[in-house]
């Protein structure tokens, strides 16, 4: 941990009954999805990469998966698509900046396309609850695409078409698909969260058990 900041309630998850909870909360929104597996994340960078910018709740969640994923290089917790500039943590848990949390990654489109790294996306996280994921509710938390180019794009409008046709919720797909605007980077202390704090209530009750029935852990 490099510094210290206030953690809202809503992630500190202490009490088993809440676990209980959140594993038949990731049974049942992800029952018909097949495992992903796939190597870590790997470490020597090849000279051309790509980016991408993704919503899915809890940024420490989209980080602990995207980490695991051979072809991706970097993963960097950080607030996009609101209007307030360099927002900090607390102003983004007030849920009134307009921000999302996101991870962007670093990928190498020649080990794995961006839209295999959408495939990803939308098996680890429900993008049929409107500015929700589980306990974490707001629209900081909402399920969005952050499209770099036009390619992504309509790499984006596909992949949720294609979810969508093959029925893979029970509910249509919400998952916002927007132009990048500013990507702000978090506090350093959200860096490597779930690998620096494994046991935290956080980690222990809703990351660890989404890496797992993912395959990744």
């Amino acid at each position: 941990m490099k510094s210290k900041s206030k953690i809202p309630l809503s992630r500190v998850v202490i009490f088993p009954l809440i676990a209980l909870l959140v594993g038949i909360a990731l049974a049942a929104t992800e029952e018909k999805q097949e495992p992903i597996i796939q190597k870590p994340m790997s470490s020597k960078k090849p000279e051309k990469l790509e980016t991408a910018t993704l919503g899915a709740g809890c940024f420490w969640c989209v980080e602990a998966v995207f980490q695991r994923i051979n072809g991706v290089y970097d993963v960097k917790p950080g607030y996009t698509g609101g209007k307030n500039p360099n927002p900090t943590y607390e102003q983004i848990c007030t849920g009134q900046t307009g921000h999302a949390e996101v991870a962007q990654l670093e990928f190498d489109p020649e080990q794995i396309s961006f839209s295999e790294i959408l495939d990803i996306f939308f098996k680890s996280h429900d993008p049929t609850t409107l500015n929700r994921q589980g306990n974490d509710v707001g629209t900081q938390y909402r399920s969005a695409i952050f499209y770099h180019d036009d390619a992504q794009k309509a790499a984006a409008e596909a992949s949720i078409a294609k979810w969508n046709e093959a029925k893979a919720y029970d509910d249509p797909i919400v998952t916002e698909v927007t132009p990048l605007d500013v990507f702000y980077e978090a506090e350093n202390y959200h860096d490597d969260y779930y690998n620096n704090n494994p046991n935290a209530g956080y980690c222990a009750y809703v990351i660890r058990p989404k890496l797992k029935k993912l395959g990744l852990e």
